[in-house]
């Protein structure tokens, strides 16, 4: 048994990280400010959970959520691109300081670091799947932050030998996350739309395409990250290694819906990315990793969890 501190545990993905470790036995300690997680996430995880409220950019609240704890999961952030537009400082405060100081923390302890990384750190890049001997291009404050926290974790890994696993996560959906938010990610917002008779609005052409990624298998691609051992800083792509447009998806979750709506186009968003697929060989040749979950088995776990919750 282990013991492992999770930032943002009580977040969309986090919570689900949080429940695969404690129901393999682990205990885990949660560190979340709460403005975008919630305890609900939490509620019923049973034995071996702490909950710490408190913030990553306090450093004595991410010493005390560590104390004792065996490795680190660096999952809270502000995820958002289109909020990253709006609050350029709020972003790289939460983001880029936030994540120095979990890592200076994690140094002083001894402590693995599994920094949730993201795709769109690559950009659009004119190449099929996107794999990490590619040059960072970010396109929007949020991924500039956090291609900055991977440079962070390449240099704590060469100057204080700190082990460190970058996963970039390409879109990940499932149950929890929030859908009503002007934030709120398109599977997550597609849904909500759908269960309440309202117009889904669709940035762009909607040809746009993404490697969507249930969540179940970014928090089993995490812990095998955290648990398999590597030495350094690796870069490491999470995902399904498919490709899908946003068009496909809404088709999808209106079969499972039962309706029949035509969606409203809206203007592209500012720092968005076109086509966005992932090269998942390095995670199947270090990790052993393979996503289990299909799209539309995906799908309709998300679109029956939501509807459980909003009808």
């Amino acid at each position: 048994m282990s013991r492992y501190l999770i930032t943002g545990g009580a977040g969309f993905i986090g919570s689900h990280l949080t429940s695969a470790l404690l129901a393999a036995g682990d205990e885990v300690v949660v560190l979340d400010n709460f403005a975008s997680g919630k305890r609900s996430n939490l509620e019923g995880m049973g034995g071996g959970l702490d909950v710490i409220e408190g913030s990553i950019l306090v450093e004595e609240d991410v010493q005390r959520a560590a104390k004792g704890c065996d490795g680190i999961f660096h999952l809270a952030a502000v995820p958002s691109v289109e909020r990253s537009v709006r609050e350029p400082l709020a972003n790289h405060e939460a983001n880029c300081t936030g994540t120095i100081t979990v890592l200076d923390v994690a140094r002083q302890h001894g402590l693995k670091v599994v920094y949730a990384g993201s795709s769109s750190a690559y950009g659009d890049q004119e190449v099929a799947n996107k794999h990490e001997e590619l040059r960072e291009s970010p396109l929007s404050p949020y991924a500039a932050a956090k291609v900055a926290g991977e440079m962070y974790a390449r240099s704590f890994a060469n100057v204080y030998g700190l082990p460190v696993v970058v996963t970039r996560f390409f879109n990940v959906f499932g149950p929890r996350q929030v859908p009503d938010s002007p934030y709120s990610g398109v599977v997550a917002a597609f849904c909500f739309a759908l269960l309440k008779g309202q117009v889904p609005i669709v940035h762009g052409t909607g040809e746009q395409s993404r490697d969507f990624t249930f969540v179940g298998d970014v928090a089993r691609g995490c812990i095998l990250a955290m648990q398999t051992p590597l030495e350094g800083c690796n870069v490491i792509n999470l995902a399904c290694g498919g490709s899908h447009s946003v068009l496909d998806i809404l088709n999808g979750l209106k079969i499972n819906a039962g309706v029949d709506v035509e969606p409203v186009f809206e203007s592209a968003r500012a720092g968005d990315v076109k086509h966005s697929r992932a090269d998942i060989s390095r995670a199947q040749e270090l990790l052993g990793f393979e996503p289990q979950v299909s799209l539309l088995d995906g799908l309709k776990n998300t679109f029956d969890w939501y509807r459980s919750v909003y009808e």
